[in-house]
């Protein structure tokens, strides 16, 4: 653990004198804090907090990560759920000279909590620290799946340079490639160009409009339970509910609504990562961003409490299958008897042989669309990605 904590800067001391005042069950009497005088291991499973006071790269949001505090004075008074996962707060981290030895050690600083099994919380400055978090997953070796809850997509120009703007390029195009899926969650139509969203749609990408996702949150669900990296550029909230982005505009996600999302990503059992970008104190004079951003965690949390830990292929005991023929084939549906949670099969085929199978998660609609013998369009793209 010493060789993380050369990297940030130890909770300050007006956070310490501010949580000796709370009350007996707010999260601040519970959490670990990283001070001067304390040195405490992780537990496995346990979240932990990290601020990046990192704004060189956030495109026409100077100041963006700046006193974190500000959401730490909202957070820590809330109270607790019913909570056993331990929480722990290292900190900021030390910026360095440049904005990549930023990244640098904020990768080393991920990788190594990926690998003591932690789930690493991200509060930061410009959305371009999600390259990071991508990279962090480098040593583990394994593919990535990536969600960003942004009304851009963020894809820029391939000549080297990265921002809040343009990471997503960098994350597609640089080596090594371990990107699998990307998913969108409420992008804006006339935010972003047709070129870019056909591209999207030709990498075989995922993409929930506003408008989609306002309608029913629910549909964004499978997509986080198959996620590896949340990244949320606060942007994407309407102005009114989260003014503290100087790129913010009058329509966007509500409150409600990414609180809901947050949640659903605490209830995945495959989310490690949660990033939560683009906070910009200097436009919060009321403090009502940092108080949306302790709420999106709080609810995190609580989803992170109650997971299932549910693995279909290796536990078919607890589901209960369901079998529909569309078309003269055969589609397979599982359905949780925990969660109410559903899967759909995929079996990928040699010479009419099946070579694996897989279960990707989805909704009850898709089962209803199956009935009605319409394919769901979430089997066809999953289809020819594993292809």
């Amino acid at each position: 653990m010493d060789c993380i904590l050369d990297f940030v800067n130890p909770v300050s001391e007006s956070i310490i004198d501010f949580v000796e005042m709370l009350p007996k069950g707010s999260i601040g009497k519970s959490i670990y804090l990283n001070s001067i005088k304390t040195n405490k291991e992780f537990i496995p499973g346990s979240i932990v907090f990290i601020g990046v006071p990192e704004d060189r790269t956030a495109v026409n949001n100077k100041g963006a990560g700046q006193n974190i505090d500000l959401i730490r004075k909202e957070l820590y008074p809330l109270f607790t759920g019913n909570w056993t996962t331990s929480i722990y707060d290292l900190g900021d981290i030390i910026s360095g000279e440049t904005y990549k030895d930023t990244t640098i050690a904020l990768k080393e600083i991920i990788t190594f909590l990926l690998k003591e099994k932690t789930l690493p919380i991200l509060l930061g400055g410009s959305h371009a620290l999600t390259y990071a978090s991508y990279r962090a997953f480098d040593d583990l070796e394994q593919k990535v799946n990536l969600s960003i809850i942004d009304a851009k997509f963020d894809l820029g120009s391939i000549d080297g340079t990265i921002d809040s703007q343009s990471y997503l390029t960098k994350i597609v195009m640089d080596k090594p490639n371990n990107l699998f899926n990307f998913t969108n969650i409420g992008y804006q139509t006339f935010l972003n160009s047709q070129d870019e969203i056909s591209l999207l749609n030709s990498l075989l990408f995922d993409a929930y409009r506003l408008g989609d996702v306002k309608n029913d949150i629910e549909i964004v669900e499978p997509a986080l339970r198959d996620t590896d990296v949340l990244s949320i550029d606060m942007g994407a909230i309407r102005r009114m509910d989260a003014p503290a982005n100087n790129n913010a505009i009058i329509s966007g996600l509500r409150a409600d609504d990414i609180c809901k999302i947050t949640r659903y990503a605490g209830l995945s059992d495959k989310i490690s990562v949660l990033g939560i970008y683009e906070f910009n104190p200097t436009k919060d004079a009321s403090s009502k961003t940092a108080q949306l951003i302790a709420q999106m965690l709080w609810y995190y949390i609580e989803g992170v409490n109650y997971r299932s830990y549910e693995f279909p292929l290796s536990d078919l005991k607890n589901f209960k299958k369901y079998m529909v023929l569309v078309d003269e084939e055969t589609y397979n549906f599982y359905k949780s008897n925990k969660s109410g949670r559903w899967w759909m099969e995929i079996n990928i085929k040699d010479n009419n042989k099946t070579k694996r199978r897989t279960l990707i998660p989805c909704t009850y609609n898709d089962y209803l669309s199956a009935n009605n013998q319409e394919v769901p369009e979430r089997w066809y793209t999953n289809r020819k990605k594993l292809e």
